[in-house]
């Protein structure tokens, strides 16, 4: 693909998928006037209702080839495995100089289809934010979703340079923080924090069915922990299919390091049956590793760079609570990066917890509203 290629500033976005993740980049590409037209294709009519109505596209079609006609954008928000069948449609109404990229959790075979099936003059640029919801499809959408969210794109020694930049720029535009890994690196490390997380979420659920064949009230007793540790085997069938499929050699490799862990634990685990000190001790300093390994990442992070810095605070249950704390960290001129209800009590309080970017601004955050008689601490 050693070639000249006459790229146009990106006007026009086509996003074929209106799910979860390309709703919400339609939302924000449109809701904040980046880009002068957005144009939606979706196979359910529901979808494109909603898109119309959320004002998450400027219009819709039908047809996915008139969809992506004099696009400057073309984004491809579906499961991976549809990529080529995509392609194969809308290859003959790409315009030279249109770029295409996608948001597919693995990218070494994506690259390698695209590499395979777009005509001479259209640039590819992989995409994958890393981002998500339990919240499915455009109802889940949500304008700010990629906000902070790291946004990974994954050029190889063909990719144009101009279309990287001008993907990262539009990906920035949306509040994303963009990383630049090549497709091998990006697969080998989201079959560790993506991949593999779900794989065992199956397996544990698997694991409560099973024991609920003799303890039928088990599930009853799935408190928080559980399902937290379990939400993302709630995910899309056929989308971790397509992912199992494409990510295939990084994900089996890191099962593999995975049941290695497991064993060790089992054994470990084994040994505190005997009074010998030493079986005990190994499994203090695995679950101690394990601690201090999980207390350094970053809390609430979204993806794999540095945390936003957290307080937490404990307020009345009545209204203009939020607004009134909102005001009083604006008059000392601080910024909220992240807000969040973590629990509430009807009609008594609950506990609120705010992030900032800097942990300057976090510290500042606890002064202020400690001195405003909110009861406030840092995380």
């Amino acid at each position: 693909m050693m070639q000249l290629f006459a790229l146009s500033p990106i006007k026009r976005v086509a996003i074929i998928g209106l799910g979860l993740i390309g709703g919400s980049l339609g939302m924000a590409l449109t809701q904040g006037r980046i880009v002068e037209e957005v144009i939606g294709f979706d196979q359910e009519e529901e979808a494109l209702s909603l898109a119309l109505s959320t004002q998450t596209v400027h219009r819709v079609e039908r047809n996915m080839a008139e969809a992506v006609q004099n696009a400057d954008l073309v984004i491809m928000a579906t499961p991976v495995c549809t990529y080529p069948s995509i392609v194969t449609t809308i290859k003959n109404s790409l315009r030279p100089g249109t770029i295409v990229t996608d948001v597919g959790s693995t990218k070494a075979w994506v690259m390698d289809q695209m590499k395979r099936l777009l005509p001479e003059g259209i640039a590819f640029v992989g995409g994958h934010p890393m981002a998500g919801s339990e919240k499915k499809g455009i109802r889940g959408a949500d304008r700010y979703l990629l906000e902070n969210a790291v946004y990974v794109l994954t050029p190889d020694r063909d990719t144009v340079p101009e279309a990287i930049d001008a993907v990262e720029a539009i990906m920035c535009a949306v509040g994303a923080r963009v990383l630049k890994l090549s497709p091998s690196e990006h697969d080998q490390m989201v079959a560790v924090v993506s991949h593999l997380p779900h794989m065992v979420a199956v397996a544990l659920v698997e694991t409560l069915s099973e024991v609920a064949k003799s303890f039928p009230q088990a599930s009853m007793l799935a408190a928080g922990g559980f399902r937290d540790t379990t939400r993302v085997a709630a995910g899309d069938p056929r989308m971790w299919v397509d992912i199992a499929k494409t990510n295939r050699e990084p994900l089996l490799h890191t099962i593999g390091l995975f049941r290695q862990a497991l064993d060790r634990l089992e054994s470990e685990i084994g040994g505190c049956s005997s009074d010998g000190t030493d079986q005990i001790a190994a499994l203090q300093s695995t679950l101690s590793h394990a601690r201090d390994v999980r207390l350094a990442i970053p809390g609430k992070a979204k993806g794999v760079l540095p945390g936003i810095h957290e307080v937490v605070v404990t307020v009345p249950d009545k209204p203009g609570v939020i607004g009134n704390m909102a005001r009083i960290l604006g008059e000392a001129g601080i910024n909220i990066a992240d807000i969040e209800i973590l629990r509430v009590r009807e009609r008594d309080g609950g506990t609120i917890r705010i992030g900032f970017y800097e942990a300057e601004e976090a510290d500042r955050a606890v002064e202020v509203l400690a001195a405003s008689a909110v009861i406030v601490k840092r995380l």
